[in-house]
């Protein structure tokens, strides 16, 4: 297996992981075939005609993908693009050497100068990483303590600089060098690039749907069929199989968001759960106060 420094998967973990050195030191002081997918049973089908066109039998995942992005639908946040704070709530588990690291995150970031603030929960840490999250423990995330973080200037960053392309190929170039798309770990790249985008970014309708055709143009993609992710919602499953990890991306199918993402590792000395994220909100802010009626009026709640 070919192991290559992964720009995708560092940035991730940065973003997954800044917070909790934060919060850590308050505290102290497979290669698919090309045809069509074989669509495993239904779970909970999602209702909406964009799913039931793109859970029709015989079509490729990136068939299925291209069909989500020209049939996404608006959100109200996607009209609040003049707002200056990006604004996310996500649960995530993450692995840190041989734990998993359990957080609630809410996240107003100032897009101009990268100033903000995050209220933070952390369930206790749990021992070894061949552990499989369970819907029980955001119970865990919900009884912890709550810690409040501000961020000077410049301290809270974006996965991307600048703003998003509206061209899917120009796009795939940001998040996965183009020079390593012979390399067995680029499709994870590009799949965990589209992960990182959609929880630390604002993405209105468009840009949504441009990350579809991303995702669609990932090598090796697979669809897994409808499923449920950890907070109960239904979506559409796709999974990239690559370099020894396996990255399973939930979809609305209406909407177009990110779900739920998970990335586990097969093999290597340590496999297991290297991070699953819930993107539970996510909108636009005119303040980063947690109490302000303008905030709650511009967040797309995703469950």
């Amino acid at each position: 297996m070919t192991h290559v420094t992964l720009p995708a998967r560092g940035r991730l973990a940065a973003l997954l992981g800044g917070s909790l050195i934060l919060l850590t030191a308050c505290q102290n002081a497979g290669t698919a075939t090309a045809g069509p997918d074989a669509t495993p049973p239904a779970a909970q089908q999602p209702a909406s005609s964009s799913s039931t066109a793109a859970t029709a039998a015989g079509l490729t995942a990136p068939q299925r993908l291209e069909l989500l992005a020209s049939t996404v639908s608006a959100v109200p946040a996607d009209t609040t693009g003049r707002l200056p704070y990006t604004y996310l709530h996500l649960q995530t588990w993450a692995r840190a050497t041989n734990t998993i690291v359990r957080t609630d995150v809410r996240r107003w970031r100032h897009d101009a100068d990268g100033s903000g603030r995050e209220i933070i929960r952390r369930a206790p840490d749990l021992r070894g990483v061949d552990h499989e999250p369970t819907p029980e423990e955001r119970q865990d995330l919900i009884q912890a303590a709550q810690r409040s973080l501000r961020y000077r200037v410049g301290q809270l960053h974006s996965y991307l600089p600048g703003g998003v392309p509206a061209d899917p190929g120009e796009l795939a170039k940001l998040l996965a060098p183009p020079k390593l798309v012979d390399e067995p770990a680029y499709p994870r790249m590009l799949a965990g690039g589209v992960v990182g985008l959609a929880t630390s970014h604002h993405l209105d309708q468009r840009q949504r749907a441009t990350t579809l055709r991303v995702l669609a143009a990932v090598p090796h993609i697979t669809y897994r069929g409808t499923t449920t992710d950890l907070a109960g919602r239904p979506g559409l499953s796709f999974q990239v199989a690559a370099d020894g990890s396996t990255s399973t991306l939930v979809i609305d199918p209406a909407t177009g968001e990110l779900l739920a993402a998970k990335e586990w590792i097969d093999g290597g000395p340590r496999p297991g759960l290297f991070s699953y994220i819930l993107l539970l909100d996510r909108g636009r802010a005119a303040t980063n106060s947690p109490t302000s009626p303008t905030t709650a009026a511009v967040v797309t709640h995703l469950r």
